[in-house]
């Protein structure tokens, strides 16, 4: 379990606090207050991160509404006891095809989006594997995120890279690349192998 920075956990719950005070109060001071209370969270993560204020105003502050979590799914695909993977252009590291769900779609069918996506492959989604909370696997990051992992077999398609992703593969569990941590961690990959050598244990979730 990741041990949390107490600066990013204090920028994230004032930003979450500003966040959702702009969204309902009506009072012009507490309209002013919690713009302050924003400005000081992104203050903050600039002063930690070297991110220009401008882009982390964007990213990290620039919702509106109540603040909840994002969700983040991943296809979990297995061939032959080697599981999918494909790497990521950003940084060139790999990861389960998936990301942010979108508004309108469930968790099944954004696993079924993001694997053609990423990897070109057809698939149809058949079981929940797993819900795990962001704060307490993958490394500090300026999103509190619940990650959705969803068992998928292929139907179709044949692999191909995508617009984010410059490789798709399959991997033994002694054989894996380099992983990109902020979308799952070694140990979320080996659960992912586990739980398929024990196809009738309950879905894995935090509580």
């Amino acid at each position: 379990m990741n041990k949390p920075l107490k600066w990013l956990e204090w920028a994230k719950q004032i930003q979450a606090v500003a966040q959702t005070g702009l969204a309902y109060s009506r009072d012009v001071y507490d309209l002013e207050r919690f713009e302050q209370l924003r400005a000081l969270s992104v203050e903050i993560m600039r002063e930690y991160t070297n991110v220009e204020t401008e882009l982390l105003t964007a990213l990290f502050a620039g919702e509106d509404g109540y603040a909840t979590p994002k969700v983040d799914v991943r296809g979990v695909i297995f061939q032959e006891n080697q599981i999918l993977l494909v790497r990521e252009k950003a940084e060139g590291e790999w990861s389960l095809p998936g990301g942010w769900a979108d508004i309108g779609l469930s968790p099944s069918e954004i696993a079924v989006k993001e694997v053609r996506e990423e990897s070109g492959f057809v698939v149809t989604p058949t079981r929940l594997l797993a819900v795990l909370d962001n704060l307490k696997h993958n490394p500090p990051g300026p999103y509190h995120v619940y990650k959705i992992f969803i068992a998928c077999e292929i139907t179709g398609g044949e692999a191909a890279e995508g617009v984010e992703t410059s490789g798709v593969q399959f991997f033994a569990e002694d054989d894996l690349p380099a992983l990109s941590q902020i979308r799952n961690t070694d140990e979320q990959i080996r659960l992912m192998f586990e739980l398929k050598r024990h196809p009738k244990k309950a879905p894995v979730w935090d509580y």
